[in-house]
């Protein structure tokens, strides 16, 4: 930008200037561009259009770390319907809106990652000024792929058969798409330990299992029987566990009833920031395919994963737990519904087999880190994101 000589040099190209109000430099130290030590230029600008449900915008966070590994100078923007669980190394975190599509129509990318096959998703991606694109976008009113990369996620989402056969992750597709390799890289869920809430959970017994027994309404078909989570809890109390059950608002009178028969203990559903932290307080989590499920891998707890209508090579536990299945195949693979009249799968998964996966999981060794990663690199609190040597 050119200034006339009696102007101040702004420098517009740093991640921390904002435009419209002070950087945070300014705010903190009172230093100008001319004198600023945190000057931190951007090289490239990149977003990532991956917009919900929550469980898949958290698990899309793994990409965060390679893009700021392959592209340390670049500015990363997400939009999502969810943009207060991004990563802090999001800078700039936009809810689908119409204030954000005006934004987002005015800026120009280097990268666009588009990750949703939803039809409001490609359209978007239509719209976006972008040098690459990558993923997915609207054609004629449907979805396809802007390049070949994108082509074996495409594939396995338009016909079963194939989806039953992939043996690749989300990660390794999602990073495929974007044109890397996945590296092991962790799901980034971070700042639900510092928020103040208070659980009374000394009088439970260690380990604590924490049994996430509901998977919303639209899904039943991943629905297993009360009387199942029940004789699982019972039996983990028998082995001196503490047993808390864990559900949102859906799930509440489902949620009493299985501790009242078992003597779990039930504390209530919360608001979701909070339902995380109190997924955080537990050491192993039993859960369905489920938002839940993975919180509980972000936050990176002994998982026991049950599933039945999904092709189970898609989840990536980082050596949390394992996944265990019913005995009979699935034959409604990925509908809401069981509309199978022969039987319903889950019918055959006995509680047995859940209850040795517990104590199986709950003594094995952890992988290195697979307990204290919690965050991608970055700042200390109060700190700009970087400063010259």
């Amino acid at each position: 930008m050119i200034y006339p000589e009696d102007k101040e040099i702004i420098k517009i190209d740093c991640r921390h200037y904002r435009g419209h109000i002070p950087c945070r430099p300014n705010k903190l130290y009172g230093v100008h561009c001319g004198e600023c030590d945190y000057y931190d230029p951007i090289k490239e600008r990149i977003l990532i259009v991956k917009l919900g449900a929550l469980g898949d915008v958290i698990r899309t966070t793994p990409l965060v770390r390679k893009i700021k590994a392959v592209y340390p100078q670049a500015e990363i923007w997400w939009v999502t319907y969810t943009p207060e669980f991004l990563p802090d190394d999001v800078d700039r975190k936009l809810k689908l809106d119409v204030q954000a599509l005006l934004q987002l129509e005015e800026t120009e990318f280097d990268y666009l990652f588009s990750l949703d096959k939803d039809y409001e998703a490609a359209a978007l991606a239509n719209r976006i000024k972008a040098r690459v694109k990558k993923g997915f976008h609207l054609l004629d009113g449907k979805t396809t792929t802007f390049d070949d990369l994108a082509y074996a996620k495409y594939h396995t989402g338009i016909f079963d058969d194939v989806n039953k056969a992939n043996k690749k992750n989300y990660m390794e597709e999602i990073f495929e798409i974007c044109g890397f390799t996945f590296g092991g890289e962790k799901y980034i869920l971070s700042n639900f330990d510092s928020d103040g809430y208070q659980w009374d959970l000394s009088k439970l017994p260690r380990p604590l299992v924490g049994l996430n027994t509901g998977c919303g309404g639209r899904w039943t078909s991943r629905l297993w029987a009360e009387e199942n989570w029940s004789q699982v809890a019972t039996a983990m109390i028998s082995k001196g566990y503490g047993v808390l059950i864990l559900g949102g608002e859906q799930e509440d009178a489902r949620s009493k009833r299985i501790a009242e028969k078992s003597g779990a203990s039930y504390l209530g559903y919360y608001p979701l920031r909070q339902f995380v932290n109190l997924i955080d307080q537990v050491d192993l989590v039993v859960t369905g395919v489920t938002m839940g499920m993975h919180i509980a891998v972000g936050l990176n707890k002994r998982i026991v994963l049950i599933n039945n209508i999904f092709n189970r090579y898609e989840f990536e536990l980082y050596g949390l737990g394992k996944v265990v299945e019913p005995d009979k195949e699935c034959k409604c693979f990925f509908m809401p519904k069981c509309v199978n009249k022969e039987y319903f799968c889950l019918e055959h998964l006995p509680p047995a087999r859940i209850i040795d996966a517990v104590t199986e999981v709950i003594t094995m060794p952890m992988e290195a880190g697979a307990l204290d990663d919690r965050s991608a690199p970055g700042p200390a609190a109060g700190q700009p994101a970087s400063k010259k040597p």
